[in-house]
């Protein structure tokens, strides 16, 4: 196995409360023959019930970094999927596990940084969490009973994971470079702050706008080119009407 590859996919565990869950996930992810673990905030970590629920996968454990918030755990992703078990009418799109993971493996593939996120164990990722995903996917369940084991999930996926790793779709070549995670959350700022600047964004009745234009660029996936281009236009729309005229 290219474990080249599998490093540019990253499991990310958000705030995980039980220890056990953390180590159960690394098992999970050690027979799909990944590796990397980002725990967020976790409650209690390192644990002995981590280590033994790990099961031979202890390795997994010992490499894995703690980072405090999501921002440092997404730092230089160029697509993040994120695990939700319901279906939204407003948020980036929801894609089944084969989809989600054959695309997560071309971006890998073609030397991207990828992210997969899963939440809390009682409510998973919150909106604002899921809005910093490109993509969603949901894995079908029981409608009367569809809580996943976050193990399981981790196990679901990286099964998938490893059946795209032989039938995923080829990799294609391109001199733009995907604008990183971090690099399209400064954009967003700076598209909010141009749109209470303008008047166009209203702070008492913002109602969807700020999620609905995360929607689109998301799905958009702007190359870094492309982010700098309109960051500089809502700069210079920015700017007072005397000074853009003589420029």
């Amino acid at each position: 196995m290219d474990k080249g590859l599998a490093n540019k996919l990253r499991i990310v565990l958000v705030e995980t409360s039980h220890p056990g869950n953390i180590g159960a996930a690394a098992r999970a992810m050690k027979t799909m023959c990944l590796s990397r673990l980002l725990l967020v905030n976790p409650a209690e970590f390192p644990h002995a019930d981590a280590s033994a629920r790990a099961s031979g996968a202890v390795d997994v454990l010992e490499q894995a970094e703690v980072v405090q918030t999501l921002d440092q755990a997404l730092a230089g992703c160029a697509l993040v999927a994120g695990t939700s078990a319901r279906q939204r009418g407003i948020g980036p799109p929801v894609l089944s596990p084969r989809d989600c993971l054959a695309r997560l493996h071309a971006a890998a593939a073609s030397g991207q940084e990828v992210a997969l996120l899963f939440g809390r164990e009682r409510i998973g990722l919150t909106n604002e969490e899921l809005g910093r995903c490109h993509i969603l996917v949901n894995i079908p369940s029981n409608p009367e009973y569809s809580s996943l084991n976050i193990a399981a999930a981790v196990q679901v996926l990286g099964y998938e994971w490893m059946l795209a790793r032989g039938i995923g779709p080829a990799a294609t070549e391109s001199d733009e470079v995907p604008a990183t995670a971090d690099e399209m959350e400064r954009l967003y700022e700076h598209i909010e702050a141009a749109a209470l600047e303008t008047g166009f964004l209203d702070p008492a009745n913002p109602k969807h706008l700020m999620r609905r234009i995360r929607r689109l660029l998301n799905r958009a996936q702007p190359d870094q080119n492309e982010v700098h281009i309109l960051r500089g236009l809502l700069s210079a729309l920015q700017k007072p009407k005397a000074k853009r005229g003589n420029t």
